[in-house]
């Protein structure tokens, strides 16, 4: 089974680049066996999770004192170290966080050599980490742990990357399960960001196997009391049910959107934030 631009573009919303990645895409899958609605929907969902529609192909380690705490609580605290010399320095974080040193036993990574935290953060649209799975995926192409590092943060070895991962760790028989959290926690190690996760499987099973939802249009103006597929739009990429009513809940959440994104917080989707929601 080959994807379509159109599939894609449902279930990588923001990417403007969904024509080359599909070519891609469609050009590896047969390699892993990744021809199936369920292992491509799988596949295609968590990277999308973990790269933000394939945009970033590096982990982004810049958090703020209380981000950290919240993410990193198990090194940051009371009775550990304090986060505030930290925030905001990816490179001194990730040095501390991803070290085998400061990890227990079965959270190490291989990074024993000093900046191998850093040097070896997550990378690639699975966000591989570590200097021994770097290792491993350097391996299958002939190269070193460093070069393969390297090449994970451009577009060819981020793909390559993750095809590796999913194949080393027999993903497909998971997908034909169609068990999004059993999928999240062999990926992940745990179920964060599981939500987004299973949302996003849901909209990739619907491209791969029914109709495809029309996007809104950059012209229309959605605001409280609409209704429509352009609801359920907004609603998917805001992580809300696609209930299709733009109620008090939509508003909500589209004005909490807007904020973030420096737009007037209005709740109104108009043409600037479909623009800059949907691309």
């Amino acid at each position: 089974m080959k994807i379509t631009v159109e599939q894609l573009a449902a279930m990588i919303p923001s990417n403007k680049e969904v024509e080359a990645w599909c070519e891609e895409l469609n050009k590896a899958f047969p390699k892993y066996k990744i021809e199936t609605p369920q292992r491509i929907a799988g596949f295609i969902s968590q990277c999308a999770h973990e790269s933000r529609d394939f945009t970033a192909l590096e982990e982004n380690l810049n958090y703020s004192e209380k981000a950290l705490n919240a993410v990193f609580g198990r090194y940051f605290g009371p009775g550990k170290r304090n986060a505030a010399e930290y925030a905001r320095n990816p490179e001194k974080i990730a040095n501390y966080v991803y070290m085998d040193e400061f990890r227990s036993k079965g959270g190490a990574l291989g990074n024993t050599q000093p900046g191998d935290g850093w040097r070896f953060r997550g990378k690639g649209m699975k966000q591989v980490t570590g200097r021994g799975n770097f290792t491993r995926f350097g391996a299958a192409f002939g190269m070193s742990a460093e070069e393969a590092a390297d090449w994970a943060e451009t577009k060819e070895g981020a793909l390559a990357s993750a095809l590796w991962f999913w194949d080393a760790n027999n993903l497909n028989a998971i997908a034909d399960t169609g068990d999004v959290k059993a999928l999240t926690k062999k990926i992940n190690g745990g179920d964060i960001g599981l939500d987004d996760r299973q949302r996003r499987y849901s909209v990739a099973m619907q491209a791969l196997t029914g109709d495809i939802p029309p996007r809104a249009k950059a012209t229309e103006t959605l605001r409280r009391g609409s209704t429509g597929d352009g609801v359920k739009q907004i609603q998917r990429k805001l992580g809300l049910a696609a209930d299709g009513d733009f109620g008090p809940g939509t508003e909500a959440a589209v004005k909490k959107w807007q904020a973030a994104n420096g737009l007037t917080a209005d709740g109104i989707v108009g043409p600037s934030t479909i623009a800059k929601m949907l691309g």
